[in-house]
């Protein structure tokens, strides 16, 4: 059977955005509250999150979480967002608070760095109703401790690791949610989907790249005003 035809619109001025690798479509994706998420956008730039096409933005950042970004993020995203809580620096009650902030403010789900003690997962899933995701950086994660604490989503970012993570917790747990990095090129994506992840995460060009690519083509044409 040919592939569906799917109809396309764009407007003049929008049709100059990020769009996620088309690999990976291939994935399962994973149906939260009656959403399908394939694709999701590693940014923290609201320019970045208004102008990509993928299905949900992962939105962790390497400083402790302060609810201001979180809300300015999730108020102009037009798709579903995971936000990070803490769980490494930021540690305790201030990650539930932060976490149950989030799922007021209209968060998807909440995610936890990778150094998160299991006793914080199971204090936090009495308090949030949201998915809560547990990132995993290495195939040594105890995963079985992890979900019976209450983690719903594993999110793994193992570097080049990675497929071989997902390819062992898959392995353990066939039915267990994955978000992982896909990588930098559609091998790598395809790779780690075989290997077994639900939905991959996209890590897009910086407002500095598109820029200079910008700039370069105005340089190049002969602008007379």
């Amino acid at each position: 059977m040919s592939e569906q035809y799917i109809p396309e619109i764009e407007g003049n001025l929008r049709k100059h955005m990020i769009r996620v690798p088309d690999a990976i479509n291939e994935v399962s994706g994973i149906r939260i509250f009656g959403k399908l998420i394939k694709s999701i956008v590693f940014s923290t730039d609201v320019a970045i999150i208004r102008n990509c096409n993928a299905n949900a933005v992962i939105a962790v950042y390497p400083f402790t979480p302060q609810p201001i970004i979180t809300h300015s993020i999730i108020s102009c995203s037009d798709v579903p967002v995971f936000c990070g809580v803490g769980g490494g620096t930021t540690t305790g009650k201030r990650v539930i608070n932060l976490a149950e902030d989030a799922e007021f403010q209209g968060a998807v789900g909440v995610v936890l760095n990778a150094p998160t003690p299991n006793e914080t997962i199971e204090k936090l899933r009495m308090k949030v109703d949201i998915p809560i995701v547990i990132t995993v950086v290495s195939d040594n994660t105890d995963i079985k401790a992890r979900l019976a604490a209450g983690a719903d989503i594993i999110n793994v970012s193992g570097a080049a690791n990675t497929s071989d993570i997902v390819a062992k917790i898959r392995e353990e747990n066939p039915h267990v949610p994955i978000i992982a990095t896909g990588g930098p090129t559609e091998h790598s994506i395809r790779k780690t989907i075989a290997a077994g992840a639900n939905a991959i995460t996209f890590t897009p060009p910086t407002n500095g790249e598109i820029f200079k690519g910008m700039m370069n083509k105005y340089r190049q044409e002969k602008y007379i005003i």
